[in-house]
């Protein structure tokens, strides 16, 4: 590799990489490169894969898709066994979070987001429209006084993600429409949350593709709290035509417009 890495710089005249004692490191002309060797790579992949395709072969390798935690375990998981009967072929690494570190490092071949990014250098597409309500346990319920108002949440025991997790503007702009209540349990993952409120730990806002189906659960202030928001569809440009990438949007768009809590742009 370091032999390699040498013949490359002497062909470009540069200094593309930095030796540390952690490993590699780019140099600032390196970087300046990434973007135009991942394009030529991604290219060489597109070509190998439409000659496969003409050559009646199947759609194989690995597809890396990052989504809320939420969207990928109740909505993807559900819908990957079309996929696979599909493209048996095709691998899938599925990672879910809520934070911007995976997004902005563009690790992924096909994210779902919580708020659409620059599309300077990913196609962006607005994938559903989905709902959050408060949802508590009958159990839970049964122990409080009557709920009238949003007010009356500040008796309650609210769950919700922990503050030091939480950098995503459409999850902090949620929490301020409670009346200044603090959350007594908080977890990472909205799956933490459905679980805690399922249990009878408290209230918690979730979305109805979650929680609508869950006969242990009451919808809280039906009146007087829903929240529209809305999953986008994010894909490196220049992987948009790897015929892996195509496979999973293409997946992605049907099973948003046959889920009944999920709403597709017109």
């Amino acid at each position: 590799m370091s032999r390699r890495i040498d013949r490359l710089e002497k062909q470009l005249g540069i200094r593309l990489f930095d030796r540390a004692s952690t490993g590699w490191q780019l140099t600032e002309a390196g970087k300046r490169l990434l973007p135009y060797a991942k394009s030529v790579e991604s290219t060489l992949h597109a070509a190998m894969e439409a000659t496969q395709e003409a050559s009646g072969g199947e759609i194989a390798g690995t597809a890396r898709i990052v989504t809320p935690d939420g969207f990928g375990s109740f909505v993807l998981v559900p819908g990957l066994a079309d996929l696979r009967r599909a493209h048996p072929g095709l691998a899938v690494e599925l990672v879910t979070s809520t934070t911007h570190g995976l997004i902005a490092a563009r690790d992924y071949d096909v994210a779902v987001t919580l708020e659409a990014p620059s599309p300077r250098a990913v196609d962006v597409e607005r994938l559903a429209d989905y709902r959050l309500k408060l949802y508590a346990s009958r159990e839970y319920l049964a122990g409080v006084a009557p709920l009238e108002s949003t007010q009356d949440l500040r008796r309650c025991t609210l769950i919700w993600y922990v503050d030091a997790f939480l950098d995503v503007e459409p999850l902090r702009e949620l929490y301020s429409l409670f009346p200044r209540v603090d959350a007594q349990i908080q977890t990472n993952n909205i799956t933490g949350q459905y679980l805690a409120a399922r249990s009878g730990l408290g209230i918690a806002p979730l979305p109805s593709y979650i929680a609508e189906g869950d006969e242990n659960l009451v919808v809280v202030l039906p009146d007087d709290f829903v929240v529209e928001r809305t999953y986008w569809l994010v894909v490196p440009r220049e992987l948009a035509r790897l015929a892996r990438v195509q496979a999973v949007t293409g997946l992605l768009r049907a099973i948003a417009a046959r889920h009944p809590e999920l709403s597709r742009p017109a």
